[in-house]
């Protein structure tokens, strides 16, 4: 058997989330008593299910016959069955989301936040557990509420300027970000991902592996590979690497992969996205997205 193992761990200590503070974190020291995550990601590279490629450079059309489909086909379909049972089952609910992107030349560190996401209307609440020099930082967003803006404060010097109101697409909110608040949460991550998977089966040139048996953090997943082997101006990754949890049946994680920057080398980490300790429809309220909740810190 052979394993392949690699970890992204927090400089901090053991994320531990006390069970009474999961759905509502009523109390400050409940807050106070999220840390970093420390988790793993294993992949289990042995008898992968292949979709055989479709020719190099090959037109696809979306007609053709069974025989024929698109190595994405099943990964598409897979997704929208997860967007269709999240619709159905899923309210709201809370985890950790550890992200890191690349803008520019320059990949940023991994950023950990609690959030919590309700669906309707759409809702969002984060907390910044790391870097140090973003924790304690909180930001809220509502859909239709706010004037379209972002309740948020800072920390250190930047608390000073106590509660502000942010243009989601503004150059401050913007700042070490690839995307708004706005496209946050599993929802808009599997939307995403079905936007991608439907203009790339428009061409060929893809291989998609899939490996049963991935972890992320002593969870079951399955591990979906897509390589585009050769770049192309419509291709917006080399390598992307979708989890799909399989006892939750929603996407986890996604990393996406430039093409190597020299011949030989290794692909280039543009952005990953991970949600651990997921927790499913804890009946959040309107107190949960307000920034009068005495159990945040906005002043």
């Amino acid at each position: 058997m052979t394993l392949v193992r690699f970890a992204i761990v927090a400089p901090l200590a053991l994320f531990a989330i006390a069970s009474q503070a999961d759905a509502q974190l009523t109390r400050r020291s409940d807050r106070d008593r999220l840390q970093q995550p420390i988790y793993k990601v294993t992949e289990r590279l042995e008898k992968p299910t292949e979709q055989t490629p479709i020719n190099a450079g090959a037109a696809v059309s979306p007609a053709q016959p069974a025989a024929m489909e698109h190595p994405l086909t099943p990964v598409i379909k897979l997704a929208k069955e997860a967007m269709a049972d999240m619709n159905a089952n899923i309210q709201d609910y809370s985890a950790t989301l550890v992200k890191r992107e690349r803008l520019g030349d320059k990949l940023g560190e991994h950023e950990y936040m609690f959030v919590k996401i309700r669906q309707k209307p759409f809702s969002v609440y984060t907390y910044f557990l790391g870097p140090d020099r973003k924790k304690g930082q909180e930001a809220i967003y509502i859909a239709g509420k706010n004037n379209g803006n972002i309740v948020g404060h800072g920390v250190g010097i930047q608390k000073i300027a106590g509660t502000v109101r942010l243009d989601p697409l503004g150059m401050i909110a913007m700042k070490d970000n690839r995307y708004p608040i706005t496209e946050i949460g599993l929802f808009n991550l599997t939307d995403r991902l079905i936007q991608i998977g439907e203009k790339d089966m428009l061409k060929g040139e893809c291989e998609v592996k899939t490996f049963p048996g991935a972890k992320i953090d002593n969870r079951s997943c399955t591990m979906i590979q897509v390589v585009h082997p050769v770049p192309r101006k419509d291709f917006l990754f080399h390598m992307a690497r979708v989890y799909y949890d399989d006892e939750l049946k929603i996407i986890t994680r996604y990393e996406a992969h430039d093409w190597p920057q020299v011949q030989g080398g290794k692909p280039v980490l543009s952005e990953e996205y991970t949600y651990v300790n997921v927790k499913i429809n804890n009946g959040f309220t309107d107190a949960d997205f307000d920034e009068n909740n005495p159990a945040y810190g906005y002043r």
